[in-house]
């Protein structure tokens, strides 16, 4: 008899597709979560600083969860900590879709606290458990499927904002979120069940008070993620999706859909980074040279947008533009922070580094809403093109290291 594809697969294959699995159901769901709530609530008439305002704790608490969740994976296990991610999410929908009157500003925050949370436990815990499952010292193998998850990751998130805006406009609010989180909860009972080699527990137990990294090199490497991800957020979270439908006129189905293809073109480029880089084996100076190139592209959108010329132009092909630049510079930096972890206890670099992306979104998604609501989506893009040089100058600091 010819044996099954399962049976012919590795155990490792086999949990490597199981995490994915978890991983792009949780993030499709996540997507459409976010544009879900920034769509009904701008239909609602929330001002750009209160939709940002919503997303507060989700962004917060994600720097909480990626310090703590790394030091929890280390001591439980990589598999415990994915399922607990998958469970709060479940409890995060739930509680949005119960009552359409307890939606006040302090009740949504709650709920996007515990999406926050359970989101970098799931990330966390999908990004660690790759170092281990590959073998040492194939960089290639190990970047090639850091990429794919993270680009496969990426474009089912465009999917999810695409879901969120078709659901909103079919369902309604509260029958979108029960839709999800019978999705989720499906997801949750399989991870359970085909879940089971325990990653990433360190041999030693780790110490609370070693939650804070002491390598300058990953140091660096987080700080230059930090300025990478609010020079994103900054224009692209409240900003953008706003602007869309004030200024273009766009309704939920426009919004969502190019908010999708972007985001899935986005993670097309990302999954694909390897090819694109190749030729040469310092990723630390490509790192330098690809976030150089960025930093001058939105400082490039908001010169279009301060001349006026040809606005539906400018954005739509300057935000591809940025996308595809910045997709390679976010695939490098998955691949050296997994590469750079110590492979004992693992989660706790890894959560470390994404507490820094995750303090980058916080402080991306606060100026999004305030400088659009004060100064307009052209300041978005200089403040975004600032943290980009920021970044660069980071990264000198960690090429000239290798």
């Amino acid at each position: 008899m010819t044996p099954s594809l399962s049976s012919r697969l590795s155990p490792e294959i086999k949990q490597y597709l199981i995490i994915t699995g978890n991983y792009w159901s949780f993030t499709l769901t996540d997507g459409a979560l976010r544009m879900l709530v920034v769509l009904y609530f701008h239909q609602l008439g929330y001002s750009p600083l209160a939709i940002a305002s919503l997303f507060l704790f989700y962004e917060f608490f994600g720097v909480v969860t990626n310090l703590l969740g790394g030091w929890l994976g280390a001591r439980l296990g990589l598999n415990k900590t994915m399922n607990i991610g998958l469970f709060l999410q479940i409890v995060a929908v739930s509680m949005l879709a119960l009552d359409e009157q307890l939606l006040s500003i302090a009740y949504v925050m709650v709920a996007q606290a515990l999406s926050g949370i359970a989101k970098d436990l799931n990330k966390m815990s999908a990004k660690s458990a790759i170092k281990l499952l590959v073998p040492k010292d194939q960089d290639s193998t190990l970047y090639k499927w850091v990429a794919i998850l993270t680009g496969s990751k990426n474009a089912l998130k465009g999917v999810g904002f695409f879901l969120g805006g078709m659901l909103l406009t079919l369902l309604g609010f509260q029958g979108a979120l029960w839709f999800m989180a019978a999705m989720l909860t499906i997801t949750w009972l399989m991870s359970l069940l085909l879940l089971t080699q325990d990653l990433g527990k360190k041999k030693n137990k780790p110490k609370f008070s070693e939650l804070l990294s002491k390598s300058k090199q990953l140091n660096l490497l987080a700080a230059a993620r930090m300025c990478l991800f609010a020079s994103r957020d900054v224009w692209f979270v409240i900003a953008l999706p706003v602007f869309l439908a004030s200024t273009f006129g766009w309704d939920h189905w426009w919004v969502g859909g190019f908010m999708a293809s972007w985001v899935i073109a986005y993670g097309i480029v990302q999954a694909n980074a390897p090819k694109i880089t190749k030729g040469t084996e310092n990723r630390f100076k490509q790192a330098l040279f690809w976030v150089t190139i960025l930093s001058f592209i939105p400082a490039l959108l908001a010169l279009g947008l301060w001349l006026e010329w040809q606005l539906k132009l400018v954005i739509i092909g300057g935000l591809l533009i940025f996308g595809a630049v910045f997709a390679i510079n976010s695939s490098l930096h998955s691949f050296l922070i997994v590469k750079i972890a110590d492979s004992d206890g693992v989660s706790m670099d890894v959560g470390f580094y994404y507490m820094a992306n995750a303090m980058g979104r916080l402080i991306g998604t606060v100026l999004s809403g305030l400088v659009f609501q004060l100064y307009g989506l052209e300041s978005c893009l200089l403040v975004s093109s600032a943290m980009l040089v920021m970044a660069s100058l980071f990264t000198v600091g960690l090429s000239k290291r290798n």
